[in-house]
Protein backbone atom coordinates (compact mmCIF):
# COMPACT_ATOMS: atom_id res chain seq x y z
CA UNK A 1 0.00 0.00 0.00
CA UNK A 2 2.99 2.31 1.24
CA UNK A 3 4.24 1.76 -2.60
CA UNK A 4 1.46 2.55 -4.27
CA UNK A 5 0.98 6.08 -2.36
CA UNK A 6 5.08 6.41 -3.46
CA UNK A 7 4.79 5.70 -6.62
CA UNK A 8 1.46 8.16 -7.10
CA UNK A 9 3.70 10.79 -5.21
CA UNK A 10 6.59 10.47 -7.41
CA UNK A 11 4.68 10.28 -10.52
CA UNK A 12 3.29 13.74 -9.91
CA UNK A 13 6.42 14.91 -8.40
CA UNK A 14 8.34 14.44 -11.92
CA UNK A 15 4.77 15.84 -14.08
CA UNK A 16 5.90 19.33 -11.72
CA UNK A 17 8.68 20.66 -13.38
CA UNK A 18 6.46 19.73 -17.13
CA UNK A 19 3.53 21.60 -15.71
CA UNK A 20 4.99 24.80 -14.17
CA UNK A 21 7.03 25.60 -17.60
CA UNK A 22 3.81 25.15 -19.82
CA UNK A 23 1.88 27.26 -17.11
CA UNK A 24 4.77 30.15 -17.25
CA UNK A 25 4.88 30.07 -20.83
CA UNK A 26 1.15 30.53 -21.61
CA UNK A 27 0.99 33.32 -19.08
CA UNK A 28 3.79 34.93 -20.91
CA UNK A 29 1.84 34.14 -23.80
CA UNK A 30 -1.17 35.92 -22.13
CA UNK A 31 0.33 38.73 -21.44
CA UNK A 32 2.89 39.83 -23.76
CA UNK A 33 2.13 38.00 -27.27
CA UNK A 34 0.31 39.73 -30.25
CA UNK A 35 -2.33 38.14 -31.66
CA UNK A 36 -0.80 38.00 -35.07
CA UNK A 37 1.81 36.00 -33.52
CA UNK A 38 -0.43 33.84 -31.56
CA UNK A 39 -2.28 33.01 -35.17
CA UNK A 40 1.24 32.44 -36.60
CA UNK A 41 1.82 29.72 -33.82
CA UNK A 42 -1.60 27.86 -34.50
CA UNK A 43 -0.64 28.03 -37.91
CA UNK A 44 2.17 26.16 -38.01
CA UNK A 45 0.56 22.68 -37.42
CA UNK A 46 1.19 21.18 -40.97
CA UNK A 47 4.38 20.72 -39.22
CA UNK A 48 3.44 20.41 -35.78
CA UNK A 49 3.05 16.46 -35.66
CA UNK A 50 6.54 16.12 -36.75
CA UNK A 51 7.97 17.87 -33.95
CA UNK A 52 5.19 16.52 -31.82
CA UNK A 53 6.33 12.57 -32.85
CA UNK A 54 10.01 13.40 -32.17
CA UNK A 55 9.31 14.37 -28.98
CA UNK A 56 7.30 12.34 -28.08
CA UNK A 57 9.97 9.51 -27.89
CA UNK A 58 11.69 11.53 -25.07
CA UNK A 59 11.22 9.02 -22.37
CA UNK A 60 9.02 11.33 -20.21
CA UNK A 61 5.36 11.58 -19.43
CA UNK A 62 5.32 15.14 -18.61
CA UNK A 63 5.54 15.86 -22.79
CA UNK A 64 1.98 14.78 -23.28
CA UNK A 65 0.53 16.72 -20.40
CA UNK A 66 2.19 19.88 -21.63
CA UNK A 67 0.78 18.74 -24.93
CA UNK A 68 -2.35 18.80 -23.98
CA UNK A 69 -2.15 22.01 -22.17
CA UNK A 70 -1.14 23.87 -25.33
CA UNK A 71 -3.69 22.29 -27.18
CA UNK A 72 -6.41 23.41 -24.64
CA UNK A 73 -4.90 27.12 -25.67
CA UNK A 74 -5.13 26.16 -29.19
CA UNK A 75 -1.31 26.51 -29.74
CA UNK A 76 -1.16 23.33 -31.28
CA UNK A 77 -3.06 20.92 -33.47
CA UNK A 78 -5.03 17.80 -32.87
CA UNK A 79 -2.89 16.29 -35.10
CA UNK A 80 0.05 17.56 -32.72
CA UNK A 81 -1.26 16.10 -29.77
CA UNK A 82 -2.13 12.89 -31.15
CA UNK A 83 1.34 12.88 -32.92
CA UNK A 84 3.04 12.97 -29.30
CA UNK A 85 0.05 10.79 -27.49
CA UNK A 86 0.96 7.93 -29.49
CA UNK A 87 5.35 8.56 -30.16
CA UNK A 88 5.17 9.18 -25.94
CA UNK A 89 7.36 6.37 -24.85
CA UNK A 90 6.83 7.27 -20.96
CA UNK A 91 8.68 4.60 -19.54
CA UNK A 92 9.32 2.25 -22.12
CA UNK A 93 12.90 3.25 -22.60
CA UNK A 94 14.64 2.94 -19.45
CA UNK A 95 13.07 -0.27 -18.70
CA UNK A 96 14.05 -1.67 -22.12
CA UNK A 97 17.93 -0.44 -21.68
CA UNK A 98 17.90 -1.45 -18.09
CA UNK A 99 17.10 -5.20 -19.71
CA UNK A 100 20.26 -4.75 -21.77
CA UNK A 101 17.81 -4.78 -24.70
CA UNK A 102 20.07 -4.98 -28.23
CA UNK A 103 19.90 -1.40 -29.58
CA UNK A 104 18.64 -2.35 -32.93
CA UNK A 105 15.67 -3.69 -31.00
CA UNK A 106 15.56 -0.13 -29.03
CA UNK A 107 15.60 1.46 -32.14
CA UNK A 108 12.81 -0.53 -34.22
CA UNK A 109 10.11 0.13 -31.57
CA UNK A 110 11.32 3.89 -31.34
CA UNK A 111 10.64 3.69 -35.23
CA UNK A 112 7.35 2.47 -34.93
CA UNK A 113 5.88 4.82 -32.68
CA UNK A 114 7.39 7.72 -34.38
CA UNK A 115 6.01 6.45 -37.73
CA UNK A 116 2.81 6.05 -36.25
CA UNK A 117 2.67 8.83 -34.33
CA UNK A 118 3.88 11.07 -37.44
CA UNK A 119 1.04 9.45 -39.73
CA UNK A 120 -1.78 9.42 -37.51
CA UNK A 121 -1.11 12.92 -36.54
CA UNK A 122 -0.72 14.38 -40.17
CA UNK A 123 -4.04 12.28 -41.09
CA UNK A 124 -5.51 13.92 -37.93
CA UNK A 125 -4.81 17.06 -39.52
CA UNK A 126 -5.76 16.55 -42.82
CA UNK A 127 -8.66 13.94 -43.53
CA UNK A 128 -10.34 13.65 -40.06
CA UNK A 129 -10.56 17.51 -39.43
CA UNK A 130 -10.50 17.04 -35.75
CA UNK A 131 -11.33 19.69 -33.43
CA UNK A 132 -11.56 22.65 -36.08
CA UNK A 133 -11.06 25.84 -33.36
CA UNK A 134 -7.85 27.44 -35.11
CA UNK A 135 -9.69 30.93 -34.83
CA UNK A 136 -10.73 30.00 -31.38
CA UNK A 137 -8.67 30.80 -28.99
CA UNK A 138 -8.94 29.93 -25.35
CA UNK A 139 -8.43 32.50 -22.80
CA UNK A 140 -6.34 31.59 -19.64
CA UNK A 141 -8.55 33.82 -17.95
CA UNK A 142 -11.72 32.14 -18.43
CA UNK A 143 -9.66 29.04 -16.46
CA UNK A 144 -9.12 31.54 -13.67
CA UNK A 145 -12.74 32.21 -13.52
CA UNK A 146 -13.96 28.73 -13.75
CA UNK A 147 -11.51 27.73 -11.22
CA UNK A 148 -12.46 30.67 -8.98
CA UNK A 149 -8.84 30.59 -7.71
CA UNK A 150 -8.12 34.19 -8.56
CA UNK A 151 -4.30 33.43 -10.15
CA UNK A 152 -4.80 36.72 -12.36
CA UNK A 153 -4.30 38.88 -9.46
CA UNK A 154 -0.98 37.70 -8.79
CA UNK A 155 2.18 37.93 -10.90
CA UNK A 156 2.46 35.24 -13.95
CA UNK A 157 5.09 33.10 -11.97
CA UNK A 158 2.27 32.54 -8.83
CA UNK A 159 -0.51 32.14 -11.19
CA UNK A 160 1.39 30.00 -13.20
CA UNK A 161 2.46 28.08 -9.41
CA UNK A 162 -1.59 28.03 -8.88
CA UNK A 163 -2.96 26.47 -12.19
CA UNK A 164 0.41 23.46 -11.73
CA UNK A 165 -0.74 22.97 -7.93
CA UNK A 166 -4.41 22.42 -9.13
CA UNK A 167 -3.66 20.13 -11.85
CA UNK A 168 -0.93 17.81 -10.16
CA UNK A 169 -3.09 17.85 -6.97
CA UNK A 170 -6.13 16.41 -9.52
CA UNK A 171 -3.63 13.93 -10.49
CA UNK A 172 -2.41 12.65 -7.36
CA UNK A 173 -6.09 11.49 -6.73
CA UNK A 174 -6.46 10.06 -9.93
CA UNK A 175 -3.45 8.36 -9.67
CA UNK A 176 -4.03 7.15 -5.97
CA UNK A 177 -6.94 5.52 -7.36
CA UNK A 178 -5.95 3.43 -10.37
CA UNK A 179 -2.64 2.64 -8.41
CA UNK A 180 -5.21 0.83 -5.71
CA UNK A 181 -7.02 -0.15 -8.45
CA UNK A 182 -4.18 -2.43 -10.20
CA UNK A 183 -2.89 -3.66 -7.30
CA UNK A 184 -6.14 -5.44 -6.58
CA UNK A 185 -6.66 -6.27 -9.99
CA UNK A 186 -2.92 -7.60 -9.97
CA UNK A 187 -0.34 -7.19 -13.00
CA UNK A 188 -0.70 -11.29 -13.58
CA UNK A 189 -4.35 -10.91 -13.95
CA UNK A 190 -3.44 -8.30 -16.55
CA UNK A 191 -1.03 -10.25 -17.92
CA UNK A 192 -3.03 -13.31 -18.80
CA UNK A 193 -5.58 -11.21 -20.14
CA UNK A 194 -3.32 -9.91 -22.81
CA UNK A 195 -1.19 -13.52 -23.29
CA UNK A 196 -0.57 -13.82 -26.50
CA UNK A 197 -4.14 -13.73 -28.33
CA UNK A 198 -4.92 -12.60 -31.63
CA UNK A 199 -6.58 -9.17 -32.49
CA UNK A 200 -8.07 -9.72 -28.80
CA UNK A 201 -4.76 -9.17 -27.42
CA UNK A 202 -3.75 -5.97 -28.91
CA UNK A 203 -7.25 -4.39 -28.25
CA UNK A 204 -6.70 -5.50 -24.19
CA UNK A 205 -3.25 -3.78 -24.41
CA UNK A 206 -4.43 -0.89 -25.89
CA UNK A 207 -6.95 -0.43 -22.89
CA UNK A 208 -4.21 -1.23 -20.56
CA UNK A 209 -2.34 1.59 -21.87
CA UNK A 210 -4.92 3.75 -22.24
CA UNK A 211 -4.55 3.47 -18.07
CA UNK A 212 -3.89 7.55 -17.18
CA UNK A 213 -1.07 6.53 -15.05
CA UNK A 214 2.95 5.49 -15.85
CA UNK A 215 2.63 2.25 -14.60
CA UNK A 216 1.07 1.41 -17.91
CA UNK A 217 4.06 1.40 -19.99
CA UNK A 218 5.77 -0.25 -17.14
CA UNK A 219 3.60 -3.03 -16.98
CA UNK A 220 3.36 -3.73 -20.81
CA UNK A 221 6.95 -3.14 -21.43
CA UNK A 222 8.22 -5.53 -18.83
CA UNK A 223 5.03 -8.61 -20.11
CA UNK A 224 6.31 -8.29 -23.47
CA UNK A 225 10.03 -8.77 -22.41
CA UNK A 226 8.95 -12.03 -20.33
CA UNK A 227 6.96 -13.01 -23.61
CA UNK A 228 3.73 -12.64 -22.51
CA UNK A 229 2.44 -10.97 -25.41
CA UNK A 230 3.41 -10.49 -29.45
CA UNK A 231 4.99 -7.20 -30.63
CA UNK A 232 1.71 -6.58 -32.02
CA UNK A 233 -0.03 -6.01 -28.60
CA UNK A 234 3.15 -4.62 -27.39
CA UNK A 235 3.04 -1.78 -29.71
CA UNK A 236 -0.37 -0.94 -29.63
CA UNK A 237 -0.20 -1.02 -25.53
CA UNK A 238 2.70 1.14 -26.40
CA UNK A 239 0.97 3.11 -28.70
CA UNK A 240 -2.17 4.27 -26.41
CA UNK A 241 0.10 4.37 -23.33
CA UNK A 242 0.78 8.71 -23.27
CA UNK A 243 1.33 9.11 -19.46
CA UNK A 244 -0.53 11.39 -17.89
CA UNK A 245 -1.75 13.23 -21.10
CA UNK A 246 -5.47 12.16 -21.72
CA UNK A 247 -6.11 12.71 -18.13
CA UNK A 248 -4.81 16.22 -18.33
CA UNK A 249 -6.26 16.51 -21.76
CA UNK A 250 -10.03 16.27 -20.25
CA UNK A 251 -9.36 17.87 -17.17
CA UNK A 252 -7.70 21.51 -18.87
CA UNK A 253 -9.98 20.87 -22.02
CA UNK A 254 -13.30 20.41 -20.13
CA UNK A 255 -15.26 22.80 -22.62
CA UNK A 256 -14.68 20.91 -25.60
CA UNK A 257 -15.18 17.35 -24.12
CA UNK A 258 -15.90 15.80 -27.43
CA UNK A 259 -13.29 17.02 -29.11
CA UNK A 260 -11.00 14.97 -26.68
CA UNK A 261 -13.71 12.10 -26.97
CA UNK A 262 -12.62 12.44 -30.87
CA UNK A 263 -8.93 12.40 -30.07
CA UNK A 264 -9.08 9.82 -27.43
CA UNK A 265 -11.36 7.61 -30.29
CA UNK A 266 -8.25 8.44 -32.51
CA UNK A 267 -5.93 6.95 -30.18
CA UNK A 268 -7.29 3.69 -29.32
CA UNK A 269 -8.52 3.16 -32.80
CA UNK A 270 -4.71 3.53 -34.44
CA UNK A 271 -3.26 1.90 -31.56
CA UNK A 272 -5.36 -1.17 -31.68
CA UNK A 273 -4.93 -1.07 -35.99
CA UNK A 274 -1.79 -0.70 -36.11
CA UNK A 275 -0.87 -3.54 -33.05
CA UNK A 276 -3.08 -5.69 -35.16
CA UNK A 277 -1.02 -4.64 -38.78
CA UNK A 278 2.22 -5.57 -36.92
CA UNK A 279 1.13 -9.28 -35.87
CA UNK A 280 -0.67 -9.95 -38.90
CA UNK A 281 2.28 -9.11 -40.65
CA UNK A 282 4.92 -11.32 -38.30
CA UNK A 283 6.59 -8.73 -37.11
CA UNK A 284 9.30 -9.22 -34.09
CA UNK A 285 11.34 -6.80 -32.72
Amino acid sequence: MLDIIIDAVLDCLKLLPFLYLTYLVLEYIEERAEEGSLKLVRQSGAWGPVAGSALGIVPQCGFSASAANLFAQRLISAGTLVAVFLSTSDEMLPILISNSVKLEVIAKILAVKFMSGLAVGLAADKLLHLCRHEDERVDLHEMCEEENCHCEEHGIFLSALVHTAQIAGFVLVINLALGFLIYFIGEDKLGGLILNRPVVGPILSTLVGLIPNCAASIIITQLYLSGAMTAGAMAAGLLSASGLGLLVLFRVNRRAMGDNLKILACVFISSVVIGIGLDILGVVF
